[in-house]
């Protein structure tokens, strides 16, 4: 019996192109391969060149905006559907969406490979090449960004509708550089060519008032109390293709602009700077991700981007509910909104805002319907994480969201003080407003209170977070919480960017699990046969000599692909112990110092991440890391058994490169810290095992898979709460001789002989300091993990039946399956297919 993806592959490929164009509603226009079909006319009169002399940058617009062409009637089908069927829309607002390439993403879930392949065959073109034109959409930098771009693709998938609303960031976070083993910052101008996918709506603009305006002194932009200014909101949206092709929902961006674009008067005097003060303050607002928040006005800049993204968000999903709804009290019915972590939480007093002054609604009703309409996901267990902005600001800027802000809080403390009389200690805590020396709103307090629901991202995220961060709200609404584990897209995470694995799981269970991951449950049984095991490592050897090569090419590093590949890819930050991962190294490095004759397996140890700029530890963990590599590299003792690499400006698509190559995936988190985790499922389903702590959703993951499968180490998060009064580093160094050694080769400069002292502060960190992250209390677990993953490592067939098991149990941690949970639990959103 032939298996769905043997069936479609029969079919001849002028037949495929045929569906396509039917499915599409494209006509007589060919996608390539005449004068008048799309690519060629993008190429030619967008252009305006010979097409003997357009270059590979021209080829990707064009290929691009022909991919654009052929969803483009879809994807209004796909609005039109919805406000026929007046269905019940998800809005799901984020600070990022890490969405990485479109191109081949969106060619891959199109199904439009028998167009695309043979066009390039046929115009003789590199298609590599052309797609390496693309770069990463500059909207965004860890996790949760990429989870929120992930969310997307899983919704429009399974034909919810949804709209995905962000800022339009001019230049991303910015372009990581390494310089002296330093990180360096530089602008990240993703926009400096155009866009293809994007689609501006001028039409559909948003005026956003604020409290105050700002004027030009002494070359920065300074508020001015007391009178008031706006700005306008333009939409840019951006399609999301759901796999098949069948739903196409949008993405929409804001940029910021000034309502009058520069003061002509001020401008013919001469005052020029002055004269375009607006525009420059309006369009500041969205050309960084993440201003640097050392400053207050990097985090005044911060607080107006939430408040904007709110703001116009907002008054786009009420204008289109308006449109097919004149009841207001419908609003719950016919939208959800989701807030993706503390950022938009603004969104509560703002949507009380428009129920109370502009519906014209009473205090009651309005509340009920802003805590039914919203919901809100928190991301950390970490209390500095969770924004508090000063009452000044709010003051200042937003005037009328502060009173309604503290009438909220008012209604709230006044019930409280009846149900827990006396107990103001209660009342402190969970008040929306923080007292002392500059009074602040705090944001998840606000957040909570104002929704209906509060989740957290995996089962020991969401217990943590109602047992510690927020135990008193969570008393007092205990209904509200709940979890909803976090997953990933296996489009883009495995079929996508693995296609060896893909082609070899596809053979053996058929091409369903690309819709549906937990059919990957088939290869169970497939661990114990010899040749599917064969088949396995083999692509797993073709993905790592592909990221050797391209490795060479693009770094001029050189990299053995039949070493042990080693990978810790995320946000630099001493939670996430990437000072731990290098304690390992250096125990290693110095066992083949003492005992060159030890026989171990060539290893290779990739970190990447970036630092945020103000960050000055994290940074100094990175200069560590590079001066580890560099010192490895010159003692032909060690070199070419152990070789550390920093890969520099970690983004999508570097991860769609590396991790398919990966065999170790390091999840190291001190436990309770990690919320949830993605890049660990990226690896799982990509066949890396496992080496880490219990912690965020690995827990679940070595539950899925077996803990016998896993490397697991380390202190439990309550062997953690539990030790922190009487936790002394100190014992580890004066009790464990390699843990003492590995520290004395740090700060006796051995990795810094031309910079003494340069790591001082990790004296400091992991030792003076009292350790809080507990790196050295961890270290030995570790290195003993590690033995066993090495010893696992020798034995082939042992190493690859652990890896198929790993990959079988990896299909809970689809998106598909968090979407359908919130849908079905907190949305009450169903699909609504388009026809």
């Amino acid at each position: 019996m032939k298996t769905k993806s043997a069936a479609t592959s029969a079919k001849k490929p002028d037949d495929k192109a045929a569906e396509l164009v039917k499915q599409y509603g494209c006509g007589p226009i060919e996608f390539a391969g005449t004068d008048n079909a799309l690519y060629e006319r993008h190429l030619l009169f967008d252009n305006v060149v010979k097409l003997t002399s357009v270059d590979d940058r021209e080829r990707f617009e064009a290929v691009a905006r022909s991919v654009r062409d052929v969803l483009s009637q879809r994807w209004v089908l796909t609005e039109e559907t919805y406000e026929r069927e007046n269905a019940k829309r998800v809005y799901y607002l984020s600070m990022e969406f890490l969405i990485g390439r479109s191109l081949a993403n969106n060619v891959m879930n199109l199904l439009l490979s028998p167009l695309t392949a043979p066009m390039a065959a046929k115009k003789n073109f590199d298609w590599l090449a052309v797609l390496e034109q693309e770069p990463d959409a500059g909207l965004g930098n860890g996790g949760l960004g990429r989870l929120a771009a992930c969310f997307l693709d899983s919704m429009a998938t399974l034909q919810l509708p949804a709209t995905g609303y962000g800022l339009r960031y001019e230049y991303g976070i910015f372009r990581q550089t390494i310089k002296d083993g330093w990180q360096n910052e530089q602008p990240d101008n993703w926009l400096r060519r155009p866009d293809p996918w994007e689609v501006a709506r001028p039409n559909e603009t948003v005026e956003v008032p604020l409290g105050c305006s700002f004027e030009m002194h002494a070359g920065a932009l300074q508020p001015i109390p007391g009178k008031p200014s706006s700005l306008i909101g333009i939409p840019f949206d951006r399609p999301i293709v759901g796999y098949g092709g069948k739903t196409i929902n949008t993405l929409r961006l804001w940029a910021a602009a000034a309502p009058d674009y520069f003061d002509f008067q001020r401008f013919s005097s001469g005052d020029f700077v002055g004269a375009l003060a607006e525009t420059l303050s309006a369009e500041s607002l969205t050309r960084v991700l993440y201003p640097d928040d050392s400053t207050s006005q990097g985090q005044g800049l911060r607080f107006i981007q939430e408040y904007f993204l709110v703001a116009c968000s907002l008054a786009d999903l009420v204008r289109r509910f308006r449109r097919t709804n004149a009841d207001w009290g419908l609003l719950p019915e016919k939208a959800a909104i989701q807030l993706n972590d503390t950022h938009p939480a603004m969104a509560v007093p703002e949507l009380m805002r428009i129920l109370l002054d502009e519906a014209k609604i009473g205090w009651d009703a309005a509340w009920e319907l802003t805590k039914r309409t919203l919901a809100y996901t928190n991301h950390t267990l970490l209390p500095e994480a969770l924004e508090k902005w000063p009452l000044d600001w709010f003051a200042a800027l937003l005037p009328r969201q502060l009173e309604i802000i503290q009438e909220i809080n008012r209604r709230f403390l006044d019930d409280i003080r009846k149900r827990y009389p006396g107990d103001e200690g209660k009342i402190a805590w969970v008040s929306l407003i923080e007292e002392g020396g500059q009074p602040k709103v705090r944001m998840a307090n606000l957040a909570i209170v104002g929704t209906h629901s509060t989740n957290g991202v995996a089962a020991i995220h969401s217990e943590l977070l109602r047992k510690t961060t927020v135990r008193d709200l969570a008393e007092i609404f205990p209904e509200r919480f709940n979890n909803k584990t976090n997953g990933v897209t296996p489009r883009r995470w495995l079929a996508l960017c693995n296609p060896s694995l893909a082609g070899v799981i596809t053979d053996a269970i058929g091409d369903g699990w690309i819709s549906d991951l937990t059919q990957l449950a088939k290869l169970k049984p497939l661990a114990g046969d010899h040749a599917f095991r064969k088949a396995v490592r083999a692509a797993k050897r073709e993905a790592k000599t592909q990221f050797s090569d391209w490795l060479k090419q693009s770094l001029g590093v050189t990299v053995d692909p039949d070493s042990i590949v080693d990978a810790q890819v995320k946000r630099i930050h001493e939670y996430k112990r990437q000072l731990l991962n290098a304690l390992r190294i250096v125990v290693l490095y110095n066992r083949l110092r003492e005992n060159p004759k030890l026989q171990i397996p060539p290893r290779t140890f990739f970190f990447a991440g970036k630092a945020a700029p103000a960050y000055r530890l994290a940074k100094l963990i990175i200069k560590f890391i590079n001066n580890l590599a560099a010192t490895i590299d010159g003692d032909p003792a060690v070199r070419g058994r152990i070789k550390v690499v920093f890969l520099p400006d970690y983004c999508a698509t570097l991860a769609e490169r590396l991790i398919p190559a990966t065999d170790v995936s390091n999840q190291i988190s001190t436990a309770g810290y990690e919320a949830s985790g993605t890049s660990n499922m990226k690896f799982m389903m990509n066949g890396a095992l496992t080496i880490g702590t219990r912690d965020g959703a690995t827990i679940e993951m070595a539950e899925e898979a077996g803990e016998e499968n896993f490397f697991l180490f380390g202190l439990t998060a309550e062997q953690v709460a539990g030790s922190r009064d009487w936790y002394d580093p100190r014992w580890h160094y004066e009790n464990e001789p390699e843990t003492r050694a590995a520290l004395d080769l740090i700060f006796g400069d051995n990795f810094s002989q031309h910079e003494r002292g340069v790591f001082g502060q990790l004296r400091e960190t992991l030792l003076t300091g009292g350790d809080h992250y507990m790196h050295l209390a961890d270290l030995k677990a570790y290195l003993a993990a590690d033995q066993s993953l090495v010893d696992l490592y020798a034995d082939g067939d042992g190493w690859f039946r652990k890896v198929i098991l790993n990959i079988a149990g990896s299909g809970k941690f689809s998106s598909d399956r968090t979407i359908a949970e919130y849908a079905a639990s907190i949305w009450g959103a169903e699909p609504c297919p388009v026809p």
